[in-house]
C-alpha cells in the first residue's frame, strides 16, 4: 500500500473522516467546518487509493505568523511517516514565503510532541501558550 501527498486543503467530508478517525469529534463545531477551512493558508493530504489517510493545514496571516493545524492521519497509518511527510510539506510551503523572524506556532499533545521536536519545534520557557474554548469573554473591571 502506497500513498501520496496533494497540495491541497481537504474536502469538509474528507477532513470530517479523518479527525473521527483520530478521536476529534468533540472538538470542533461541525457548522463551522467549512469556513475554517475556507479561511486556511495552504493544506497537504495524504491519498492512498482514493481515500485521504491524513491532512494538515496551515493558518495565520501569510506574512509573519503561521499557525499548523489539524495535521492528523488515521490510526492504521499512524507511525509510517504520513504525519512527518505531511508536516515537511507545510514547512517547505512556508519556506517559500518566510522572513528571518517567522514564527509558526501548533499545539501539540501526546506523542506527536516527538514529530514537532524533529522538525526543530520546542517549548520556550519565557513563553507561555494560552487558549480558551468558546464565545468571546469580557474582561472584569
Amino acid at each position: 500500500m502506497e500513498y501520496h501527498l496533494v497540495d491541497r486543503l481537504p474536502t469538509v467530508e474528507e477532513f470530517v473522516a479523518v479527525t473521527t478517525a483520530v478521536g476529534w469529534t468533540e472538538a470542533y463545531d461541525p457548522a463551522a467546518i467549512p469556513a475554517s477551512l475556507a479561511a486556511s493558508l495552504h493544506g497537504v493530504v495524504a491519498v492512498e487509493g482514493d481515500r485521504v489517510i491524513g491532512i494538515g493545514r496551515l493558518i495565520g496571516d501569510g506574512a509573519i505568523y503561521y499557525y499548523l493545524q489539524d495535521l492528523a492521519v488515521v490510526p492504521e497509518w499512524q507511525r509510517r511517516g504520513v504525519g512527518a511527510a505531511i508536516l515537511d510539506r507545510l514547512e517547505e510551503w512556508i519556506a517559500g514565503r518566510a522572513s528571518s523572524r517567522t514564527f509558526v506556532g501548533l499545539f501539540a499533545t501526546g506523542e506527536s510532541v516527538s514529530l514537532y521536536r524533529r522538525f526543530g519545534y520546542a517549548v520556550h520557557d519565557e513563553m507561555t501558550g494560552m487558549f480558551r474554548v468558546g464565545p468571546a469573554v469580557r474582561a472584569e473591571r
